[in-house]
C-alpha cells in the first residue's frame, strides 16, 4: 500500500471515571490505515479494541469518558469534530458494524426504517429510491426475502439475520472506512464466507479501508493485511499478517496463537494435545502493572526490567531491504515493507 493513510491515529488514550477511580482503558494507541487495507485487531475481551473505535466516533459518554490524541481520516482530526461534523462523517466517512446487534438496531423501529434512513439523510433520494436500495443491500449480505425484511421489526429476524442488517447499514453509505466490531461472529460459516466476500470486494472496487476487530485468528488470517494485537488498552506486537502470525515475538502474541486447535499435529500416542492456555487474568484498567501490562501472567520474564518498565514497541524482527517507515526501523519491515514491532525485551520463545 501506497500514499497517505486513509486513518492515522496517534497515541489515542482514553480515561473512564469509575465508582473504583479512573480507568485506563486504552492507552497510547497509535496506527494507521491505508486506502484498501485491512487491518485486524485482535486480543482478549476488555483489552481496549472496542472502546478505542468507539473513541474514534464519539461514540463514548463525555461525562465520564475523557479522549484525547489525534485521529485523522483523509487529513481531517476526528477527535476535534463537533456534533454535527461528526454527524456528516459517519455514513459515508466511516461506517460501523456495532458488536451486538439486538442493542445495537432500534427495536420500535423497522429494519426498512433503519436502512433507509441513513441513505435519505447522506444522500438525495427519495423515499421509493431508498427503500429499492435498502432492499439491494439486504439482497448483497445474504438475507432471505429481502423486500419482506425491511418491513419486519428487529425481534422478528434470528441474531444472524440482525447481524447482516447491521452490516447493511454500514456498507449503505458506501463509507471510505469500514470498522466491523466482531462483525461474522453470530453467522454460520457459509453466510460468513458470503461476508467477507463481500467486504472484500468493497475493498477491491472501492478503495475501501477496514478495521476488522475480532477473536477470530482463522478470519485474521484470511483477510488481514496487517495484525495489531492488543492487551490492557495498550498495542503490545503489530505488523504484517505474515510477519504477526508466523513470526509473533511478543508473549502475548504467542499465547494467544498456541491456544489454537492444531488438528494436524497428534502427539505420539496418536492423541490430539490439549490446547495450551494464557494462566491468569488481564489486568484491571483501573490498576494497571508499572511495568509490562503483560508481566503478571507472562511464561518468560526474561528481563527484569519488564516489572517496573514498560517496554516501547519497538522494530523486531529480521534485516530486509523493503523500504521502512523510518531510518530506525530500518532491516525491520517483513512483507510489503510493513514494519514489525513488538513491545517486549522477551528473546526467549514461551513454553
Amino acid at each position: 500500500m501506497t500514499g497517505s493513510p486513509l486513518l492515522e491515529v496517534e497515541d489515542l488514550r482514553v480515561r473512564l471515571r469509575t465508582p473504583r477511580g479512573p480507568a485506563d482503558v486504552v492507552g497510547g494507541l497509535s496506527y494507521a490505515v491505508r486506502a484498501g487495507e485491512t487491518v485486524a485487531v485482535v486480543g482478549e475481551s476488555g483489552s481496549g479494541k472496542s472502546v478505542s473505535v468507539l473513541a474514534l466516533l464519539g461514540l463514548l459518554p463525555s461525562r465520564t469518558a475523557t479522549v484525547t490524541g489525534r485521529a485523522l481520516l483523509a487529513g481531517e482530526d476526528l477527535l476535534a469534530m463537533g456534533p454535527r461534523r461528526l454527524r456528516e462523517v459517519r455514513g459515508p466517512g466511516v461506517g460501523m458494524v456495532f458488536q451486538d446487534p439486538m442493542t445495537s438496531l432500534n427495536p420500535v423501529l423497522s429494519v426498512g426504517r433503519q436502512l433507509t434512513e441513513g441513505l435519505r439523510a447522506h444522500e438525495d433520494l427519495s423515499r421509493a429510491a431508498a427503500r429499492d436500495r435498502a432492499r439491494e443491500l439486504l439482497a448483497e449480505v445474504g438475507l432471505p426475502d429481502p423486500r419482506g425484511a425491511l418491513d419486519r421489526y428487529p425481534h422478528q429476524l434470528s441474531g444472524g439475520m440482525r447481524q447482516r442488517v447491521m452490516i447493511a447499514i454500514a456498507l449503505s453509505c458506501s463509507p471510505s472506512l469500514l470498522i466491523a466490531d466482531e462483525a461474522t461472529t453470530a453467522l454460520d460459516v457459509t453466510v460468513q464466507a458470503q461476508i467477507l466476500d463481500l467486504v472484500e470486494r468493497l475493498r477491491s472496487e472501492h478503495g475501501t479501508g477496514v478495521i476488522w476487530i475480532t477473536h477470530d485468528l482463522g478470519v485474521v488470517a484470511g483477510i488481514a493485511d496487517r495484525v495489531l494485537v492488543m492487551y490492557g488498552g495498550r498495542c503490545v506486537e503489530d505488523g504484517s499478517a505474515e510477519d504477526v502470525l508466523t513470526r509473533p515475538r511478543h508473549p502475548y502474541t504467542r499465547g494467544l496463537l498456541g491456544a489454537l486447535p492444531d488438528l494436524a499435529e497428534p502427539g505420539a500416542d496418536g492423541e490430539v494435545p490439549e490446547l495450551r492456555t494464557v494462566p491468569g487474568t488481564p489486568p484491571q484498567p483501573t490498576a494497571l502493572p508499572p511495568g509490562c501490562v503483560f508481566w503478571p501472567r507472562c511464561p518468560v520474564r526474561s528481563d527484569p526490567r519488564c516489572e517496573h518498565e514498560q517496554p516501547p514497541l519497538a522494530a523486531v524482527g529480521r534485516p530486509s531491504s523493503a523500504v521502512s517507515t523510518s531510518a530506525s526501523e530500518e532491516g525491520a519491515a517483513g512483507a510489503g515493507g510493513v514494519v514489525h514491532r513488538a513491545a517486549t525485551w522477551c528473546e526467549e520463545e514461551a513454553g
